[in-house]
């Protein structure tokens, strides 16, 4: 069976199963990830705070923890949901947002790398470069001219082996490994590099397909795809109306989509 057919059949699985995802975001996207999780079929909680930041995780089916708006505060939170998640067998997400832009944000991921065990690592090429341990030249949470050069998929795989873990790298053309296979994701839409938020939505659903499956290749490809599926749906329906409707439009690309649709709109090369 292809990776294809084994997303689209998670799709189904996840309206059918609800996991319940603990999310420690940002809080410029937390809406927007809360109702991408509603929309794909999954169940969101955010919870932050150290006092029940590790009980919300153990009742969870995936974490992920996301750095966007970093501060130490949150930083405690989710090493304690990390290791709680470790202890249970829960799979754990990371979008390493900004790394390589501050000193305080890689130490952070450092740490976190270090005190807890990634499932899926997803970010961009210049985050993901960072932790692969390449050059690294962030532009705020965008892709710096310098990354822009760095190899992709060399990247993933580098940053893979390093971790142990799957890693997604998104961008015009998107790349999902666990250090052996690669799957390229062609799907999605440039006009979603000007919505805010569609990488952190990226990484909560792949942690709501991580939830119920073993194989975090087969999951992080399936949230991938369906974000760059949603992406081509909402930019038929919205683009017209400006990025306002374009990033409500994108809520509406995942909430329709089935096993039928992603069947016959995905663009993935297995290598």
């Amino acid at each position: 069976m292809s990776v294809i057919k084994d997303a689209a059949n998670l799709n189904t699985r996840m309206r059918e199963v609800v996991p319940l995802v603990h999310n420690i975001t940002n809080y410029v996207t937390v809406n927007d990830c809360a109702n991408a999780l509603l929309a794909i079929g999954a169940s969101p909680i955010m919870a932050d705070d150290i006092r029940e930041a590790s009980d919300i995780t153990a009742i969870s089916s995936a974490l992920v923890i996301n750095i966007g708006t970093l501060n130490q505060r949150t930083v405690e939170s989710m090493i304690a949901s990390g290791r709680t998640a470790n202890q249970l067998g829960i799979p754990v997400g990371f979008d390493p947002v900004g790394a390589g832009a501050s000193a305080f944000r890689n130490e952070t991921v450092e740490r976190i790398l270090q005190e807890v065990k990634i499932s899926i690592l997803r970010g961009n090429l210049s985050e993901v470069s960072y932790v692969a341990g390449l050059s690294a030249a962030a532009k705020g949470v965008d892709v710096s001219e310098e990354d822009a050069a760095n190899d992709p998929v060399d990247a993933a795989c580098q940053a893979a082996r390093r971790l142990g873990c799957t890693v997604g790298v998104t961008g015009a053309v998107d790349i999902v490994t666990d250090g052996n296979r690669v799957a390229k994701i062609h799907n999605g839409h440039p006009l979603m590099a000007k919505v805010t938020g569609t990488g952190c939505m990226t990484s909560a659903i792949t942690a709501g397909y991580a939830g119920m499956q073993e194989d975090m290749w087969t999951a992080a490809t399936a949230g991938i795809l369906s974000m760059g599926l949603a992406g081509e749906i909402a930019y038929g329906r919205a683009a017209h109306m400006g990025t306002g409707s374009f990033r409500t439009g994108i809520i509406d690309g995942l909430s329709s989509l089935n096993e039928t649709l992603m069947e016959e709109m995905a663009k993935v090369e297995e290598m």
